[in-house]
């Protein structure tokens, strides 16, 4: 019993160690289960690590090649589209150039004449200062007396009568004595056809002068006055010289000078009739201006008057030339006639020729005559007749035809 019992006790303890045994394996087999769980969940993560950095870097590359080629695309896309955009604006840019050149000559042009306007105005205000100078000067030399304004007008009418085109002692002449020495006018105008009309260049200038150094309105006034009363004055003196009646084929009236238009001016503006009395008594008024236009129409009646001379010369010679060419034409027309008989008496010439001497010649031939190789040649008529001067007949009947002498 007790064997049994130990027995069972043996066999107990027996599966208790195979049982601890087999415990102690299952819990090694457990713990490599689990050691290799966890390695594989290691290498799980790993590769899951592994997988995310390498699918992150083909990504990256993806990616990149995308950008890259995204890049190349917008980047053609851009040149083409600077292309088109070039190629649009090529023509308003090479407009903007054109423009610009235009602009640079248009402002260099500009520069130009900015500075040829300042040099003409610093020339003008020279040229003013020198008139302003010469003004003074004359005027200074005017106050010295009749004499010198004398002179000074006689010189400005000369001046106006050669810029008009009258020539000096041809078209007119100066200080003339007419009416025996009493009268001696400035200039003597002549006109086509032989007559002729006075100029006079005597206005006396003082009180206008006068009125010019007045230092109050008053005085200023009161010496424009003078200066109008004056030249009333000496258009009714000329008036009354009646120089018209001292010369052959003169119009009825005098010219009377004035060698400025503001000395005029100032006078009519204080004498608002003084042109119509000088009219009413056959005095003209006129100014440098008014007598170069009166001058310029004696320049043209010259002018036709010569051409109208020009034109009956041209008439006579023309005359004499039909008459030369009748006469040659009647010469022409005689040679003409003279060689048309010497024609006709040639070729009666060679019939009577032919037919009487050059038949009665060739007997000799038929006789076997020596005649040393020399033959008879043959004599053809002039068939060509002479032209007649049919045009010229109108001519020929104007003078009578030259005799012509026989054969």
């Amino acid at each position: 019993m007790n064997i049994l019992l130990l027995v069972v006790a043996l066999i107990l303890a027996a599966g208790c160690v195979a049982l601890a045994v087999w415990a102690m394996a299952e819990r090694a087999r457990a713990e490599k289960g689990m050691l290799e769980a966890r390695m594989l969940r290691e290498q799980a993560a790993s590769g899951a690590e592994t997988l995310k950095a390498q699918a992150a870097m083909s990504a990256n590359a993806v990616a990149e090649e995308l950008v890259k080629r995204a890049t190349e695309t917008f980047a053609a896309q851009d040149r083409l589209v600077q292309a088109k955009l070039e190629a649009q604006l090529k023509p308003v840019a090479e407009t903007l150039e054109k423009f610009q050149l235009q602009v640079t000559a248009a402002e260099k042009a500009r520069a130009e004449e900015t500075g040829g306007l300042k040099s003409q105005i610093d020339q003008l205000l020279l040229a003013s200062t020198a008139t302003q100078e010469e003004a003074r000067k004359l005027s200074a030399a005017l106050r010295r007396g009749a004499g010198v304004q004398g002179r000074w007008g006689e010189q400005m009418l000369r001046n106006v009568l050669e810029m008009a085109g009258l020539r000096a002692k041809f078209d007119f002449d100066e200080q003339v004595s007419v009416d025996g020495g009493a009268l001696r006018p400035d200039v003597v105008v002549r006109l086509p056809g032989g007559g002729a009309f006075v100029i006079d260049a005597k206005c006396s200038l003082n009180a206008f002068l006068e009125a010019q150094d007045a230092l109050d309105d008053a005085a200023r006034e009161a010496g424009y006055a003078r200066h109008a009363q004056s030249v009333r004055a000496h258009m009714q003196s000329l008036a009354g010289k009646a120089y018209w009646e001292q010369l052959d084929q003169s119009p009825d009236f005098v010219v009377m000078f004035v060698p400025g238009d503001a000395f005029l001016s100032a006078a009519v503006e204080r004498l608002p009739d003084l042109y119509a009395q000088g009219m009413d008594r056959r005095v003209i008024l006129v100014t440098p201006s008014s007598l170069f236009a009166l001058c310029k129409a004696v320049v043209y009646g010259w002018r036709v008057e010569e051409q109208n001379l020009n034109a009956k010369e041209i008439v006579g010679l023309g005359r004499e030339l039909y008459k030369r060419i009748a006469t040659m034409a009647a010469h022409a027309q005689a040679m003409g006639k003279g060689l048309e008989t010497a024609v006709g008496r040639y070729n009666q010439f060679v019939g009577s020729l032919e037919t009487q001497v050059h038949t009665q010649a060739r007997r000799f031939e038929d006789l076997k005559v020596d005649h040393e190789g020399k033959e008879i040649p043959e004599l053809a008529p002039i068939e060509t007749a002479v032209r007649p001067l049919t045009k010229l007949a109108p001519v020929l009947t104007l003078v009578e035809p030259a005799p012509t002498s026989g054969p």
